[in-house]
């Protein structure tokens, strides 16, 4: 892995137009040295899928610094990213920092402007290039990407989905996405819904839009090496509900379905709520001491878990799992329940929340609740801790071929390039008289 912080080549490096290769660009700004959410594995997974199915050296990675010293910069995570790179002959280019907030209006255009400038380099020495934008950060591209230069973004969110208020970054990403496909660039639809979301919101034209269904690699689907030792109060059984620490993952309505579920005299295993805020927080944010507030008032046997950490998902293989609960009020895909299928775990339990519609349905792969409805989800959470043992394994069994049959990562996104740049996948003449 060759890393380049962000300087121009001089002369002398200049390639020559003989030997110069096509080159695919990645811009992110989670997932090469960490995660703070499912963004950072579902990044994590497009570089490995791209690793992969690119011949060497072909792949680019854009992205700011993240010191080892910084909580989001995971040591296990970003050694094993640089040995897959390092095999793919992949080089990191590193952006200048950007201070700003990197969900914030200027946050984002500083992001997009920087990563601009860092391709543009890359592709003065290439014959041809395709530029990715992953996820909102990145979605300003277009105004920074010479006309030569194919274009993909894929938001992995929409402000209009997870923060209807904020109208000023709502219109910066209608904008932007408009601005990408009235120059030709291309709009990667991570689910059915985000695809409904791009037509009807954003005005995008189906004919600007490519679907690369979010998924898992094989790795994802494997045990892990390292499994996360279970809290004390969760070795007899427990649930388990993860994300990031805000309202639209719906986890006062857990709360609240459990509570229910109490009054009711059902017996409930243990909870532990991992909502979760990047490690750089010192203290618990308003809405983890919502929820903590909520534990104690409802007399419930939970752990709230406010740090992240990857290993938390090592908990989906652990044989005292009951259930895994999603309760979001809006997802755009949701990535948990693919998780829990590849690991075996279950039942899930979900809301039918935006994309989570897709994969967990009611009696097939899981049980679902209306969103925003206590009293529906804690009906589901009763369906699920009294499932019979063949019921459960049925349900695994349909869960896991889902995630074979539809949600290969790897084979989504190898479809999805081949369609809008195949000649990025093509070996030229030179590699492959090296693999002969």
């Amino acid at each position: 892995m060759r890393i380049d912080h962000a300087t121009p080549p001089s002369p002398s490096a200049e390639v020559p137009t003989a030997v110069r290769y096509p080159r695919v660009i990645v811009a992110l700004h989670e997932g090469l040295y960490g995660a703070e959410s499912g963004t950072g594995f579902s990044n994590r997974a497009f570089l490995t899928a791209l690793a992969r199915l690119l011949p060497t050296g072909r792949l680019s990675l854009i992205s700011p610094p993240v010191p080892e010293t910084a909580v989001a910069h995971d040591r296990r995570w970003s050694r094993e990213v640089q040995l897959m790179l390092d095999e793919a002959e992949a080089e990191v280019i590193t952006m200048p920092e950007v201070r700003m907030p990197p969900d914030s209006v200027r946050g984002s255009t500083q992001l997009s402007a920087l990563a601009g400038k860092a391709a543009a380099r890359v592709a003065d020495r290439t014959s041809r290039c395709l530029f990715v934008g992953l996820d909102v950060p990145f979605l300003g591209l277009a105004a920074y990407t010479p006309p030569t230069t194919d274009l993909l973004l894929i938001p992995r969110s929409a402000a209009a989905l997870t923060r209807p208020g904020d109208l000023s970054r709502i219109r910066w990403e209608r904008e932007a996405l408009r601005a990408a496909t009235a120059q030709g660039g291309r709009i990667g639809a991570i689910s059915t819904h985000m695809q409904t979301h791009l037509v009807t919101n954003c005005a995008i034209p189906r004919a600007g839009i490519v679907n690369i269904p979010n998924g898992l690699i094989r790795e994802e689907m494997a045990r892990p090496t390292h499994v996360r030792p279970l809290p004390f109060k969760a070795r007899a059984g427990f649930l388990l509900a993860m994300g990031r620490a805000v309202p639209t993952k719906g986890f006062e309505d857990l709360l609240e379905a459990l509570h229910v579920l109490k009054e009711r005299g059902v017996r409930l295993p243990h909870l532990l709520l991992a909502a979760v805020t990047p490690g750089d927080h010192e203290h618990l944010s308003s809405y983890q001491r919502h929820l903590a507030a909520g534990i104690r008032a409802y007399g419930l046997d939970a752990t709230l878990i406010t740090r992240f950490t990857p290993s938390i998902r090592s908990w989906l293989h652990s044989p005292a799992l009951h259930a895994v609960v999603v309760p979001s009020r809006e997802e755009p895909f949701g990535r948990i329940p693919l998780e829990a299928f590849a690991a075996g775990a279950g039942p899930v339990v979900a809301t039918s929340a935006g994309g989570l519609a897709q994969t967990v349905i009611e009696g097939e792969t899981g049980f679902t609740a209306a969103p925003r409805d206590s009293q529906s989800l804690a009906s589901a959470l009763h369906r699920a801790l009294t499932t019979l043992p063949r019921e459960r394994e049925r349900l695994r069994n349909a869960g896991a071929a889902l995630v074979r049959s539809r949600h290969d990562y790897e084979a989504n996104i190898g479809s999805a390039i081949g369609r809008i740049a195949p000649w990025a996948l093509a070996p030229s003449s030179t590699e492959e008289c090296r693999g002969r």
